[in-house]
């Protein structure tokens, strides 16, 4: 039987069809995606990419007090728009310019309420609208996803829906991942047999929860949602037990759109990292005034043992003020903006309002204005939730920015509890960094004072933080947003001969591969994480790190192979930087880059760090290059196992 996309003159060309009267047909812009939804006694949509059938018969509802909302549906109306636009968001960690391209086709049925599909060139995406009187509960929504037989996934477990989101990465069939299994979360991989990459995840995600899932036992997984908290007690000063839940998932407003269920879709590993879906299915920011908002470079103490240790260092190193104030002439030293006050900052994780004694939070923050070095405080959210008048209080004391930790959930009132808190802290003029937190689902996007989110196996895991999870992060984790990892150690080690705590930190990956992550991962806090004595005695590597800026207007895949490598090259201003990283393999990576992104007619100094000819078994090894380079030129790129390549250009 033919099935073709008609395309339809709106205010842009688009790309929709209707087959037998039950089907709709939406395509991407370019024509190779394509999207079926088929209407009978529910709804379902299947999913090609060229001719190959990557999604099949895909099941979605929404139970809205007890009524499933896509059963049985009645089409009242379908109607089609294409929509060319690019945004321009603040927080602009890889495009400083978004193209925002779809072709879109909205099912409005005849029970109040819709689905909406947008069909993008790189992915599609859905969700529901609702238009019902007075609140509802919602009991359940069923996200029902359908692969080819032999599907790979990628995922992280949980066996509870309380989950810090760092777990490290497990690799399935999906015919070999089963319903008795623990549950996953979004994101989540899945290659199928004939290659190509789908990256599910949720955007503009609002008062609702984050979903999991479980195996259908069928080449499928399908949703699992944490119900409302009915009653909570303390576990301790982090964080809450939940005694006993409601119901439903949710209760909310009748009238609302409900988040978006997207899959990113590409025969090109690249194309995972160079995907933009949630700035493109996220609300645009709620500020009006963003001037104050500064994202940047923090050195942080807690990884260090905030202990420095150089020929300067003539106090007794710890939470004080004499070791914050260390911190901050280094930090101002090599211009990076912000430190961070770790737990023991406070006398009490419960009172924000009472610095511990021997941390005179006033001098510190004092001293910080003369160098032009900010402050980041930790709390925990219990904290915050108890201390309704706190940023209102910091922003009067001169505190930049909170660090807020142990959330360690996503069910409704967690997700809400994110929203009011970055809410309230820009009235206040002060970013947010989440910490135990879930990933990024277009909060960030509203609210571009929310700078990062952590939910990932970062260094602070020591010898758990391994390049052979890590490589996965720039395709899966940080595809979806920004990702606090806390790169920068100076003791680099090789698995095979790792040993290391605080205060002597070190890390797996060779000193080059640990400068090329302030390349490669995207976040608008980068932190430092080691010591500003091993700092200063590396000044160099220092110095390149120090460099990094944390915004792009451009990014570039130079070459990626998920699970092995990537390769990236990205641009601010004038200047370009590039990152490379590798995991543990037999042989040393080689291969060419051509520099065909540079402007034409000019010479650049183009200024490297490599893996030394040792690094394979003594990560530390690393070699400076200084060179000059044209557009077109050829830069050959090695990196040993667990290495790395970071460089600069800069014109001349």
């Amino acid at each position: 039987m033919l099935r073709s996309c008609i395309f339809l003159l709106a205010s842009i060309v688009g790309c929709i069809a209707t087959w037998a009267q039950s089907v709709r047909t939406v395509c991407s812009p370019d024509k190779k995606i394509k999207v079926e939804v088929t209407l009978a006694d529910g709804i379902t949509y299947s999913v090609y990419n060229g001719t190959e059938l990557v999604l099949d018969a895909c099941r979605l509802s929404l139970d809205v007090n007890g009524k499933v909302l896509g059963s049985s549906p009645r089409l009242k109306q379908a109607t089609t728009r294409s929509v060319s636009e690019v945004k321009r968001p603040f927080l602009h960690l890889k495009y400083a310019a978004v193209p925002n391209e779809y072709n879109e086709l909205r099912l409005q049925m005849k029970d109040d309420y819709a689905v909406v599909f947008r069909v993008f060139n790189d992915g599609m995406a859905y969700r529901f609208e609702t238009a019902l009187k007075g609140n509802i509960q919602v009991n359940h929504e069923d996200i029902t996803v359908f692969f080819p037989h032999d599907t790979q996934l990628v995922l992280q477990q949980s066996d509870r829906y309380r989950s810090s989101y760092e777990e490290r990465y497990a690799f399935t069939k999906v015919a070999d991942w089963h319903s008795y299994h623990k549950m996953a979360h979004y994101p989540i991989l899945a290659t199928t047999p004939a290659g190509t990459k789908l990256l599910m995840s949720e955007a503009d995600l609002v008062d609702y929860p984050a979903a999991f899932f479980r195996s259908n036992d069928a080449d499928g997984i399908s949703s699992v949602f944490p119900r409302v908290p009915a009653a909570e007690k303390p576990r301790s000063d982090k964080s809450n037990d939940v005694l006993l839940r409601e119901r439903y998932i949710a209760a909310t407003s009748g009238t609302r759109t409900f988040p978006w269920r997207y899959f990113v879709i590409t025969s090109d590993d690249a194309g995972l990292i160079e995907n933009t879906m949630t700035c493109c299915l996220s609300q645009d920011s709620k500020l009006d005034d963003v001037s104050w908002i500064q994202p940047g470079q923090a050195s942080w103490e807690w990884w260090n043992g905030a202990v420095p240790y150089g020929a300067d260092v003539d106090f007794k190193a710890g939470l004080n003020v004499e070791t914050y104030k260390y911190f901050m002439d280094f930090a101002a030293k090599y211009g990076i903006e912000y430190i961070v006050m770790d737990e023991g900052w406070a006398k009490d994780n419960m009172d924000a309002f009472t610095p511990n004694p021997d941390c005179d939070l006033h001098e510190i923050i004092a001293h910080g204005k003369k160098v032009g070095v900010g402050v980041i405080l930790w709390l925990t959210w219990r904290c915050v939730e108890a201390n309704p008048g706190l940023f209102a209080q910091f922003e009067k004391w001169g505190v930049k920015g909170v660090k807020i930790d142990f959330m360690d959930r996503s069910d409704q009132w967690m997700v809400n509890f994110y929203e009011r808190t970055v809410r309230e802290a820009a009235k206040h003029h002060i970013f947010v960094d989440y910490h135990g937190a879930f990933k990024p689902a277009g909060l960030e996007y509203m609210y571009p004072n929310l700078l990062s989110y952590e939910g990932v196996v970062g260094m602070e895991q020591m010898g758990n933080c391994k390049p052979e999870n890590s490589i996965y992060l720039p395709f899966i984790r940080n595809a979806v947003g920004a990702m606090e990892y806390t790169p920068g150690a100076m003791f680099s080690m090789q698995p095979d001969n790792y040993a290391a705590r605080r205060p002597n930190s070190g890390s797996i990956g060779t000193r080059a591969y640990q400068m090329a992550l302030f390349v490669v991962f995207e976040s608008g806090l980068q932190m430092l994480a080691d010591n500003p004595t091993l700092y200063y005695d590396n000044d160099e590597c220092t110095q390149f790190i120090a460099s990094v800026p944390v915004l792009w207007d451009d990014t570039k895949v130079l070459s990626a192979k998920l699970g092995d490598h990537v390769v990236v090259a990205k641009r601010s201003g004038e200047q370009w930087f590039i990152g490379g990283m590798t995991a543990e393999r037999k042989e040393p990576l080689e291969f060419d880059v051509k520099l065909d992104f540079l402007p034409e007619g000019a010479s650049f100094t183009l200024t490297s760090f490599e893996d030394g000819v040792n690094a394979d078994r003594q990560a530390m090894h690393y070699v400076k290059r200084v060179q000059t380079v044209r557009r077109g030129d050829v830069v050959k790129l090695r990196m040993v196992r667990n290495g790395g390549y970071a460089a600069c250009i800069s014109a001349k």
